[in-house]
Parts: structure tokens; sequence; C-alpha cells
């Protein structure tokens, strides 16, 4: 779980940044491969109104472990996003996807991790195409 800063292109000129938290999982089959899920809630105050943009998805993830303190990974995930509040341009649900990379640094032996990762997400709300850039800085337990 983590922090999120998100930057959503709504519209040409209108990119309002959003703060928010991330929830992830992951189940390794494998050493290098992983079921992938996430859900994003992200925040702010747009004209006055309290605003949301929500993100949840599955995929997979592909792990490289460099060592024992450090873990590289990328992922791809597809899934639903909402916005609010409700807007005479569209609905205000869209199909959402999700790609991006990470770092998790591990300190020693400990079961926690510190998480760093950037992502692209792509919606399609109001009849254009966003695609808008993601961080999310966290912390990971591993069990």
């Amino acid at each position: 779980m983590g922090y999120t800063f998100f930057r959503f292109y709504e519209v040409p000129s209108t990119t309002p940044n959003f703060n928010g938290i991330t929830f992830s999982g992951a189940y390794y089959m494998r050493k290098w491969v992983a079921a992938d899920a996430e859900v994003t809630d992200s925040f702010r105050t747009q004209a006055g109104q309290n605003s949301q943009l929500l993100f949840a998805g599955g995929g997979v993830r592909f792990c490289y472990p460099a060592s024992r303190a450090l873990r590289l990974w990328v992922h791809g995930l597809a899934g639903h996003s909402h916005f609010t509040p409700k807007t005479a341009y569209g609905s205000e649900s869209a199909l959402g996807f999700e790609a991006g990379a990470g770092i998790d640094l591990r300190y020693r032996h400990s079961p926690f991790a510190l998480r760093l990762s950037a992502d692209m997400v792509g919606t399609r709300f109001f009849g254009t195409t966003q695609y808008s850039p993601k961080a999310t800085v966290g912390v990971v337990y591993r069990f």
C-alpha cells in the first residue's frame, strides 16, 4: 500500500493533479512471474466540487530479483475506471489499463520493503482517450 500522485489528462488543456492511495497484491507462481491486482483511489477538489478517480484492475507482473534486497518488476493490468462527479460529457465509468515498472528495496532480512513505481494509466472518458502518468511510493509486506 502507498501514496499515489496521479496527473489526469482529462481533456485537452485540462490536466488536474490527484492525490490518493494504492493497494496492490501479487501472488508469485514462479520466482519471476505473478498474478497482479491493484486498486488506486485518488481525490481532488475541482471547480469547487470533490472529484474522485478510481482504477481497479488485474493482470501479470514479471520480476527480476537482482539480489536479496533489490527486486525490479514490470506489470500490465486491465480493469475498470470510475470518475466522479458525473458530467454531461459522458459516462462516469470506462475500461482502463495500466502498464509500468517498479523497484522494491528490502531492508536486510525484514519482510518489509520500500516500493517505488511509475505507471501509465489509459482510460476513455468524455469521448476522448486519456494517457495519464501515476507515481507511487509505499510499503510492501512479503510473506
